[in-house]
């Protein structure tokens, strides 16, 4: 099965599944290519039995395959090229070509609102975005300037560039003069609505000096140990121990007897004594 391939990129590929595939600038063609030389309906490929027909279906500007002009019936084949107007198709079989999969297109605009909405835009090199016709990009909005924008690819990132339009590019709600583009960003020019679709961009956002700092627990510096305060340390008692009450029990606690015997002991051998004195006079008298 044949794929037609963009030699400028303006589109995605399109499979040939139909049995009748209609190309020209009116809306009910299999592809519609309103750019200048093309006719309404301009040529037509027929498939039979797994093979491929060209026919120019009387336009003015005619079809060509490798540069050579067709009128009808005239068989495609793989790596064939298809000029229509301005517009040059590559056929593509690749079952036996590897080298469309490896270009495989990476950036796209798809319309989602405004004119061409649904149609989806292959962004290949630099792109001008505008009513002129000479716009690779051209809408006929009249809420756009005739150069409005312009889209390029820088290092396999998408950006846009504001071409002092008159009534500005707006990228996610915001107006801007130039922006770095990311999948899933919207663009409006006048009444035109764009979705970026892309690959994952690795372009880096830039530091909010007032974004929150996060840090993880292990990386947070250890709080400093704070010494136990004593007064052999520092040389001074410690004033809530000075201010503390004095403990009654401690004052009423008896104080130490001479040689080592306290005053409880000295009592009860003061009684033993005197128990014995008057046991012995007892027995005397």
């Amino acid at each position: 099965m044949l794929r037609i391939h963009f030699s400028d990129n303006r589109q995605a590929p399109i499979w040939l599944v139909d049995e009748r595939f209609t190309i020209g600038q009116d809306s009910r063609n299999s592809l519609v290519l309103t750019v200048p030389g093309i006719a309404p309906f301009h040529a037509e490929i027929r498939q039979d039995q797994g093979f491929y027909f060209l026919t120019d279906v009387g336009s003015a500007g005619g079809s060509f395959v490798n540069d050579e002009r067709v009128t009808t019936r005239f068989q495609l084949r793989a790596d064939d090229r298809v000029r229509l107007g301005d517009v040059e198709l590559l056929l593509v079989d690749p079952a036996r070509s590897k080298t469309p999969v490896e270009q495989a297109p990476r950036w796209f605009l798809q319309v989602i609102q405004g004119e061409h909405e649904g149609k989806k835009f292959h962004i290949s090199g630099s792109m001008t975005f505008g009513r002129s016709v000479k716009c690779e990009l051209c809408f006929s909005d009249q809420e756009l300037s005739r150069r409005h924008c312009e889209f390029y690819l820088r290092d396999d990132v998408l950006e846009v560039k504001d071409l002092a339009s008159a009534n500005g590019l707006w990228v996610n709600q915001q107006k801007v003069s130039s922006a770095a583009l990311q999948p899933g960003d919207q663009l409006k020019m006048g009444s035109v609505s764009l979705l970026v679709i892309g690959p994952k961009s690795t372009v880096a956002a830039s530091e909010d000096e007032d974004a929150t700092l996060f840090m993880r627990a292990v990386d947070l510096p250890k709080p400093l140990k704070q010494a136990p305060l004593s007064s052999s340390s520092s040389g001074q008692a410690n004033p809530l121990r000075t201010a503390a009450p004095a403990n009654p029990m401690r004052a009423a606690a008896p104080a130490s007897a001479p040689n080592g015997l306290n005053k409880p002991l000295l009592a009860l051998m003061v009684l033993l004594v005197a128990g014995l004195v008057v046991a012995a006079v007892v027995f005397t008298v």
